[in-house]
């Protein structure tokens, strides 16, 4: 049986409960070196084997989880954050589904939703955003054309990028060309929920300044649009004047 885990955003300790069981059931842990926090593997008992998914193929991946089903092993599949985004794994499970190995899947903290935390941001605040976009810039890997930055930048939503602190001066052109004014509340968060977890506000206009001064490369989160900001609308769920399915407005 292969399990995959979400590891959290980055914390030890926002690991999901259920996912902490699992490692430390595991036979075999095949781990995100290069982007989980070690400490997770504290979990792990005693004589688990351990390989850094960092260095394989995915081809390597398949092959090591084969082998640990053939001895009647469990595996554990540790991805950062919750592995839906950006976690590679959906041709994982079609290789597993070709060669009739069962599979299930954990959910973890993405680290958009720790940025959220760090930041103590709402990302949809009523009259400001309803929408949260995620996304990435194009670079080594492109996009679909539909989805280029200044095409989604055109809503106007709360957009949260993820793989592109080394594409700044790209990005912040494209979030202007698409309708984000040159002010737009921005943030950038390195290590979202790490303990060397940094916090860095700014704005559209100067998020590629932001990120090069202070030497932003990898494992940061961009967050754009108003909801960085003041000013919102008070949500008519508490609203004394507001009838919902619970009480009556005053």
């Amino acid at each position: 049986m292969v399990h995959f885990v979400g590891a959290g955003s980055g914390a030890a300790d926002l690991i999901t409960v259920r996912g902490a069981r699992l490692l430390s059931e595991a036979d075999v842990v095949i781990w995100a070196g290069s982007l989980v926090n070690p400490e997770l593997l504290s979990h792990c008992r005693p004589g688990c084997e351990l390989h850094d998914s960092a260095r394989l193929t995915l081809e390597e991946v398949i092959g090591i989880i084969k082998e640990a089903e053939a001895a009647g092993k469990t595996t554990v599949r540790l991805h950062t954050g919750d592995s839906s985004i950006y976690g590679a794994v959906r041709e994982q499970f079609d290789e597993l589904e070709s060669l009739g190995i069962e599979y299930d899947v954990t959910p973890g903290v993405s680290s958009f939703c720790g940025a959220a935390a760090s930041l103590k941001a709402e990302y949809t605040l009523p009259g400001v955003s309803q929408t949260v976009i995620i996304t990435r810039a194009a670079g080594k890997t492109p996009v679909p054309e539909r989805e280029s930055i200044a095409s989604l930048a055109r809503h106007g939503a709360t957009m949260v990028l993820f793989l592109s602190t080394s594409l700044t001066e790209k990005l912040q052109s494209e979030l202007i060309e698409g309708g984000y004014s040159p002010d737009t509340p921005a943030a950038v968060v390195y290590k979202a929920t790490w303990p060397d977890e940094r916090i860095y506000r700014c704005t559209v206009g100067t998020l590629h300044r932001t990120v090069t001064e202070n030497g932003l490369k990898k494992t940061s989160l961009m967050i754009v649009g108003g909801c960085m900001g003041d000013e919102y609308l008070r949500s008519l769920l508490y609203d004394p004047k507001f009838t919902t399915e619970f009480r009556e407005a005053k």
